[in-house]
C-alpha cells in the first residue's frame, strides 16, 4: 500500500479541559449565545474529513436554522433536552437523541428547557467551518 495523505496523519488525544472555546462564533451568524468548542479539526488534528465538537447551550441558547454544503452533520443529545429545527418543522430531543443531517439539508438546535444542555457533534466531509460551506438562514452567512 503506498502511503498517501492520510496514512501520514499521527493519531490525536485530547481532552475537554485542554480545548479552548471557539471565539468568534457571532449571534448575527446564527450562533446564539452557545459555548463551543472543536475537538477534533483540521487545526488540531490535520483533519480535513472529519471535525467532532462539544457545545454546552445554557437556557435559551439556540444554533440557528443552517446547513453545510460540503459535509453531513451528526449530534448525540449527551445531556438536557430541546427542540431541534428540521425541514418539516420543530421535534423535541432528549438526552440519548442521536441525530444525523445529511449535506444541504436545513437543521439547528434550541434549548428552550431550564437546564443546560449538551452536544456532541461532528461534520464528516469538512474539517473546518470555512470548509463546511455553512449557511444560516436567520443570520444570512454563507462562508
Amino acid at each position: 500500500m503506498k502511503p498517501d495523505q492520510y496514512t501520514q496523519l499521527k493519531p490525536f488525544q485530547t481532552n475537554l479541559k485542554d480545548v479552548p472555546k471557539v471565539g468568534g462564533l457571532a449571534e448575527k451568524d446564527g450562533w446564539v449565545n452557545m459555548q463551543v468548542q472543536f475537538l477534533i479539526d483540521q487545526k488540531t488534528a490535520n483533519s480535513d474529513k472529519l471535525l467532532v465538537g462539544w457545545t454546552v447551550l445554557p437556557p435559551g441558547a439556540q444554533h440557528d436554522r443552517h446547513r453545510h454544503f460540503n459535509c453531513d452533520e451528526f449530534w448525540i443529545v449527551v445531556k438536557g433536552r430541546g427542540v431541534m429545527y428540521t425541514e418539516d418543522g420543530e421535534k423535541p430531543s432528549g438526552e440519548g437523541d442521536v441525530v444525523f443531517t445529511p449535506r444541504g439539508h436545513w437543521h439547528g438546535f434550541k434549548n428552550n428547557s431550564d437546564e443546560d444542555v449538551v452536544l456532541v457533534w461532528g461534520w464528516s466531509g469538512a474539517g473546518s467551518l470555512e470548509a463546511a460551506g455553512y449557511e444560516s438562514i436567520e443570520g444570512g452567512r454563507t462562508h
